[in-house]
């Protein structure tokens, strides 16, 4: 299989060292946790939801048999309606009868909230206990994976309550994503989109242009797209690991993607409403000369190549804007908004007016022209 890559930040307060590793199946994952040198569990909780448990669960709690830690499962059931601290004190509640201890580890098997509830909680539990991540799901694979961002819902106010907490490895069997459901995969898409948008227009261009294969789940064509995500953000986090500068930029489309996924009470999945929230910081770049027209269109001719929506339905601009104002990117009562200055060319602005926000939520609810 192709080598993995490390993600690392060395000489500071907040050194962290881990592997990405890609394979075909689970059968290295107990070999790939041997060569993490300081990792002794005596205790293994697998954490995975009511999903994908019955797909995945067993092959992992085998390939976990060789470490000769004692294995325990935490299932929940599936859904963004679980990622809260509710679910949490749950798992608390079940590590601690279960007696594990800081030196022991849990492991996230699924998507973007297995990881996020799982890293919450490693955070938390015992003030740090160690988890590894092994994402079942293309958005997870490009994106929640990596960097060490965890957190839950509060109030259905995404990712309100959190840490950062780094895994230590990220094992990733591709094979999982031939069988993934089609608009989960569309959702993957969305950060896989966003991350070329705001890093590498060589990379948009190549998404492009290989669309088809990446449609058909080509297993070659997914392996470079996964890898190039995961080394777009791995630089990012190495160069700001705790999101204090540049790995704002992360949040390409996630101001306006998070407002509407809580207008929509969830009904749209998190990667769908990201690449709305693209469109919508894109309209901006352009009204503002950042990006041309051309460049505006073809992001809205990617997401709707790959199934993603570019507006949003049943919502108002009102409620999107009165929502956005709640985001955790609020910074001194201004919003921290990712703008482009040029395809691949990601800026962090704190200078978006109330009317331009207005405008561009317009945009994507239809009361106001695309062009």
């Amino acid at each position: 299989m192709e080598e993995g890559i490390t993600i690392e930040r060395e000489n500071t307060g907040l050194a962290f060292s881990y592997r990405i590793e890609w394979e075909h199946d689970f059968s290295r994952l107990a070999a790939c946790l041997h060569e993490v040198g300081d990792l002794h569990p005596v205790r293994i909780c697998i954490v995975t939801d009511s999903n994908v448990a019955p797909l995945y669960l067993e092959d992992v709690k085998e390939a976990l048999a060789d470490t000769g830690a004692e294995l325990f499962t935490w299932i929940f059931p599936a859904g963004e309606k679980s990622k809260n601290l509710a679910t949490a004190e749950e798992l608390f509640r079940f590590l601690i009868t279960n007696h594990f201890q800081r030196t022991d580890l849990l492991a996230a098997l699924g998507g973007g909230v297995t990881g996020d509830l799982t890293g919450f909680t490693a955070a938390a539990y015992l003030r740090g206990i160690d988890f590894i991540q092994i994402p079942t799901t293309l958005l997870a694979q490009v994106d929640s994976s990596v960097g060490g961002k965890t957190g839950v819902d509060f109030d259905a106010y995404k990712n309100m309550v959190g840490a950062f907490h780094q895994p230590r490895l990220v094992y990733m069997n591709t094979s999982v994503l031939a069988t993934l459901p089609d608009d989960q995969f569309a959702s993957g898409m969305g950060e896989v989109i966003k991350s070329a948008e705001i890093r590498s227009e060589f990379f948009f261009r190549k998404l492009e242009k290989k669309a088809s294969l990446i449609i058909a789940r080509d297993p070659d064509m997914l392996s470079y797209v996964i890898r190039e995500c995961c080394e777009i953000k791995g630089a990012v986090v190495e160069d700001d690991p705790n999101d204090r500068g540049v790995r704002a930029i992360l949040n390409f489309g996630h101001t306006l993607g998070h407002a509407i996924e809580k207008c929509k009470n969830f009904e749209l999945l998190h990667g769908q409403c990201v690449a709305i929230g693209t469109i919508g910081a894109a309209w901006l770049s352009m009204k503002r000369g950042l990006i041309t027209e051309s460049v505006y269109q073809r992001m809205i001719n990617i997401n709707r190549k790959f199934d993603l929506p570019v507006s949003a339905e049943g919502v108002t601009a009102e409620q999107i804007v009165r929502t956005a104002h709640s985001d955790k990117k609020m910074e001194n009562g201004k919003l921290k908004f990712i703008l482009l200055d040029g395809l691949g060319n990601a800026i962090i602005d704190n200078t978006v007016s109330e009317e331009e926000l207005t405008d561009a939520a317009r945009v994507l609810t239809g009361e106001e022209s695309h062009a």
